[in-house]
């Protein structure tokens, strides 16, 4: 019987150069609009905004997020600060957290949608960009690193972090050519890429109101 054949899992890092390469940048700068609409969305508030890696924006590197923006390093985040995986903000404390990409090449995906649940405010929302396993465009990056899944396994990974996912993704990105393609479609499609947004979600606790006594009026029989 022959020996079973080990491949190794690309790391983080690694996967991450794809982003950083023609096949990737194609798919970075095609969301830059929606990055845009995501600074946009919360105004007064600060916000979260995580990459895969140092990549190039272009002209989308003159966004402005209010808030942070970091991108993996080792085990943790670099950028505006050096942190490890456990984010150094208060809970609650992010109108809106943007990961681009970065679930497509974390380790541990469920920690770190817990992580980015945690510290958005109620009602804040996270936008996941994230790689489509279904586009012809993923044999551009098959073996090199990122792991894509389809918007049905990021909507159960998202309420286990306790988020409402919306129930259509937005596909976006080429299909197959290396070119820019910003538009918007219902569905990811056989779009590269699709954006699922998230809402955090927290019902009141009300409390119970005492049962009122039944009254009777004087003077009236009782039965």
């Amino acid at each position: 019987m022959p020996m079973p054949v080990f491949r190794r899992q690309p790391a983080p890092a690694a996967a991450a150069t794809w982003f950083a390469g023609p096949a990737g940048q194609m798919v970075i700068a095609s969301e830059a609009e929606l990055l845009r609409a995501a600074a946009r969305e919360r105004p007064g508030q600060p916000g979260l905004w995580l990459q895969p890696g140092v990549i190039d924006l272009g002209d989308s590197d003159c966004l402005e997020l209010p808030g942070l923006r970091l991108h993996a390093a080792g085990n943790g985040f670099s950028g505006d600060i050096r942190c490890g995986a456990v984010l150094p903000l208060a809970s609650e404390s992010c109108g809106i957290v943007v990961v681009q990409h970065l679930a497509d090449i974390s380790a541990d995906p469920a920690v770190l949608l817990a992580e980015c649940a945690r510290v958005l405010v109620p009602g804040g929302g996270l936008w996941l960009l994230a790689l489509n396993p279904l586009a012809p465009y993923r044999l551009r990056w098959r073996g090199q690193g990122p792991r894509a899944a389809e918007p049905f396994t990021w909507r159960r990974r998202l309420r286990a972090a306790g988020l409402s996912p919306d129930p259509v993704s937005q596909g976006i990105g080429p299909i197959w050519a290396m070119s820019i393609n910003d538009h918007l479609q219902d569905g990811a499609g056989l779009r590269a890429a699709f954006l699922l947004r998230a809402e955090k979600r927290r019902i009141p606790l009300t409390p119970m109101r005492a049962t009122r006594r039944l009254r009777l009026q004087p003077g009236l029989p009782a039965a």
